[in-house]
């Protein structure tokens, strides 16, 4: 399957795209169809073995539209983005307004001018001047019909493929008025030419050129309207746009040069300076800086960069100097996608939402049409004149135009996901905005998600006679030479404290123990309360203190050097600043909240009880998570699933709403529903709020719209003439339903000034934690986290690795995570055999298996 963008033009309500979708949909090999109003493009997935891009183009064109693919327009015009595509349609939209409005307030004075009273040139007054009077207004409408010409040409070409849309009652209606404003001209001559002046006075007071263009004029003005509600929902866009810079200073043939960021190359050199932005996304290979991320993920803490590490385009070099290659550019960096998905979200966010819209145009049509027919000859048989007919057809089918109707949802939804992306909240479809709303149930991943997703220190305990830079210098010695995480955490909190590790020999790794090194010419012991007593060591009171620890969900390491006890440290991965005020939030809505984590019970119940999260459901694999999802579905609930986009896509794909933590990930835009750039809980409230928000001002719209066609109708149609005289002029129709259009655009950019309210957590109950497997042992080298990621591949042979050095869960998602990064391997670790599993859809050599597990950080003993 092939998915390819088209560029469509001649859409102006939900009925045409509705239409255009109708007419792509029927070829044999599409698969789907996602037709963007707001846009003017559609995404068609489908078989490029049964299908071209001509033959989708030709079919939009057979509908009475225009297709074309985006890299090029006729002779190779460059592809637009939905910023200049909207700035166009303003400039455009702008020209036929001004011509409108020059050529239709001079007919409009002409036409009304006596019956108000106000003065006219002797040229046009008096029966022997009414031909005159009556052509002038003719030619002053021609201008106006021309202009607007595409109303006629999709409005017709519509009604004869028998699939009348918005544009078919604006043709109808604006040209039915013409033609009865000929017929009036001949019969102004017909009395002129045999002294009927009755004749040439009645006639010459009911011309309808004027309503003619006042429909024309005032529907044009709707559009422009629109246009800039088009052009308004793109601020976010050109913000983030803005970001990039356009240029780039590489390092080619030995010297820098500025060139267009668009001219770099994966592979290039890129070199920024302080204050500087970089151009696209790579990897830092030399110098180091403290590079400002908060554009792209809302972290106001400069994030320090150094080689090896990662990169992002857009962001800021705000002190040193960085070279970096580049390996993500143009189209393939994180910021592009995310102006990817905020340029198409329209067509996305148009499918569940927009269906009502669609339906109701596609039967509300031919249903006006039939109206003002019947209308018109319910008249004439009740003995009315056929100019009175006429204009009570006129008048119905200039009112029901659905402007207001096409306007109602895609204007709230485009606003919506604007100000959804000013907060950091990128919605990619409808079903998501849709379903945000009900949501009853948000699971929760802990790792990354409630947490920070890297380990701190938390506290350092000293035994009897130690001192704390004493028992600091040791641990960070003994850490220095491990790459885990708790090592990590605990090298970085001595660095804080101004302590520098010293050399240790004979270092030695011990599974599931910990380490044993020599420091300063004494044996030195790292690691759990196990490796203590196996080596003799009594931990004293510190071991009661090392329980207290784990029971608040704390991993504690106990130091000991020459047989005695020095201390211990423990380290955990403390929840974020936000979470617990998220999660009341969230419960003050009405949405309950499920922890789902790997970790055993104790730290899990430690972590959700310091969240205040109701349930917590320990131990479970990523599968589980899955399966938790589903049973909560299976009991009525709508459920949102929170991770991280990579180990929790089973459960993300299962949820109602899946929703990524981080922005910037490939995996994470790819397989979630909603992406918070800010990693922010708090902002999972925030997009149930704009969800809630966006919703109600849809059906605010769609209400106002069905309303107004409801009572204008009728009214059109004269009705209320007989009993109360009520009879709506053309001229009045058109100014009306123009004016429900501005209301219902109006009504949608009042989304612009939501707010996130920021609500009091209800008052806190107890944290009930379910444990579906028993707990593990503490890990006394990384943090306990039970995750494993997903394999593909078909399997033609096995080898078994065993494997030197892991010592938990995580160790075990380190190794599977390697493995299964070699194409066409199917992992399984086991902890307890201490040997990974490989399944290959073709022979791998056992080198490149090795050199996999010790990039990992682990050590292969044997293949077999």
């Amino acid at each position: 399957m092939t998915k390819t963008k088209f560029n469509v033009t001649g859409m102006t309500c939900a009925a045409c795209s509705a239409h255009v979708e109708k007419s792509v949909r029927k070829l044999e090999g599409v698969a789907e169809v996602a037709v963007n109003l707001l846009g003017n493009n559609m995404t068609v997935d489908y078989d490029e073995k049964a299908l071209s891009p001509q033959q989708i183009i030709q079919a939009v064109e057979q509908g009475g539209y225009g297709a074309y693919l985006p890299q090029t327009k006729g002779g190779g015009a460059p592809q637009q983005s939905a910023v200049e595509q909207a700035q166009a349609e303003i400039k455009q939209m702008k020209f036929r307004l001004v011509v409108s409005f020059v050529f239709m307030i001079p007919l409009f004075y002409l036409s009304m001018g006596h019956m108000m009273g106000w003065p006219l040139p002797s040229l046009f007054l008096g029966h022997e001047n009414a031909l005159i009077f009556a052509f002038t207004q003719f030619l002053l409408c021609l201008p106006v019909a021309y202009v607007n010409r595409k109303y006629f040409i999709n409005g017709f070409k519509t009604l004869a493929r028998r699939s009348p849309n918005m544009d078919s009652l604006i043709a109808i209606g604006s040209a039915a008025a013409v033609v009865y404003g000929v017929y009036a001209i001949y019969k102004i001559g017909w009395g002129l030419g045999h002294g009927d002046m009755a004749l040439v006075h009645e006639y010459s007071m009911d011309l309808y050129f004027e309503t003619s263009s006042m429909i024309l004029a005032l529907i044009t003005l709707g559009k422009f309207l629109e246009s800039r509600s088009k052009g308004k929902t793109s601020e976010a866009i050109t913000k983030l746009m803005d970001l990039a810079p356009k240029t780039a200073v590489v390092e080619r043939e030995g010297r820098e040069q500025e060139i267009p960021v668009e001219e770099v190359q994966v592979g290039d050199i890129i070199v920024v300076r302080p204050g500087q932005s970089l151009p696209v996304d790579g990897v830092v290979v030399e110098g180091s800086a403290a590079v400002d991320e908060s554009a792209l993920t809302g972290e106001s803490i400069p994030v320090e960069k150094g080689p090896g590490q990662r990169v992002t385009g857009a962001t800021i070099n705000k002190t040193g100097f960085l070279k970096f290659r580049a390996d993500k550019i143009g189209e393939d960096t994180a910021l592009a996608q995310i102006v990817r998905l905020v340029e198409e979200a329209g067509a996305a966010l148009q499918k569940t939402p927009e269906q009502l819209a669609d339906k109701v145009s596609g039967v509300f049509v031919p249903a006006v049409i039939a109206i003002a027919l019947a209308a018109g000859v319910a008249w004439l048989l009740a003995g009315e004149s056929f100019e009175f007919a006429m204009s009570i057809s006129i008048a119905v089918l200039v009112i029901s135009c659905p402007c207001a109707l096409g306007l109602a949802t895609p204007t709230a939804i485009m606003v919506g996901t604007g100000k959804g992306a000013e907060y950091g909240v990128l919605i990619k479809s409808a079903e998501a905005l849709e379903t945000l709303k009900t949501v009853d149930v948000v699971a929760l991943d802990k790792t990354g998600t409630v947490t920070q997703g890297r380990p701190q220190t938390t506290d350092v305990i000293t035994a009897p006679g130690v001192e704390r830079e004493a028992l600091l210098t040791f641990a960070a010695s003994m850490e220095k030479p491990s790459e885990h995480p708790l090592a990590e955490a605990i090298l970085q909190y001595a660095a804080q404290a101004g302590v520098e590790p010293q050399q240790v020999e004979a270092f030695q790794a011990v599974s599931g123990r910990g380490v044993v090194a020599r420091y300063q010419q004494g044996p030195a012991l790292a690691g759990n309360l196990t490796l203590l007593r196996e080596n003799g060591v009594d931990p004293g009171d510190l071991a009661a203190q090392g329980e207290s620890l784990a029971a608040q969900g704390k991993t504690p390491l106990y130091f000991a050097w020459q047989g005695r006890v020095m201390g211990l440290i423990a380290v955990a991965d403390v929840i974020k600043e936000t979470s617990s005020a998220a999660i009341g939030e969230l419960l003050s809505l009405g949405v309950d909240v499920v922890m789902l984590t790997g970790d055993n019970a104790v730290t899990a119940q430690a972590i959700g009880a310091q969240a205040g999260v109701p349930k917590v459901i320990a131990g479970v694999l990523p599968g589980d998570k899955e399966r938790h999802i589903r049973q909560l579905q299976q009991q009525g609930k709508r459920v949102a699933m929170v991770g991280d986009g990579i180990n929790d896509a089973p459960a993300l794909a299962r949820a109602d709403v899946g929703i990524a933590i981080g922005a910037g990930a490939d995996v994470a835009i790819e397989s979630a529903d909603v992406v918070l750039m800010r990693s922010d809980l708090l902002d999972v409230s925030t997009a149930v709020q704009l969800s809630r928000a966006t919703i109600r001002n849809i059906k605010q719209n769609l209400f106002w719209a069905l309303c107004y066609n409801s009572l204008g109708i009728p009214l059109a149609a004269g009705v209320f003439y007989t009993a109360l005289g009520w009879k709506l002029n053309p001229m009045f129709g058109a100014a009306a339903m123009s004016m429900s259009s501005v209301c219902v655009v109006s009504n949608a950019l009042r989304l612009k000034l939501f707010r996130p309210k920021r609500l009091p957590a209800p008052a806190s109950r107890p944290t009930e934690t379910v444990a579906v497997q028993p707990e593990e042992s503490a890990c006394p080298i990384c943090p306990i986290s039970n995750q494993e990621s997903q394999n593909q591949g078909g399997t033609t042979m096995k080898k078994t690795v065993m494997i030197e050095g892991m010592m938990c869960q995580h160790c075990v998602k380190h190794v599977t995570d390697a493995l299964s990064a070699i194409p066409g391997c199917r992992v399984t670790v086991s902890l307890e055999d201490a040997c990974a599993q490989v399944e290959m859809t073709e022979d791998i050599g056992n080198d490149t298996l090795t050199k996999a597990v010790a990039d990992a950080g682990y050590t292969v003993t044997a293949i077999r």
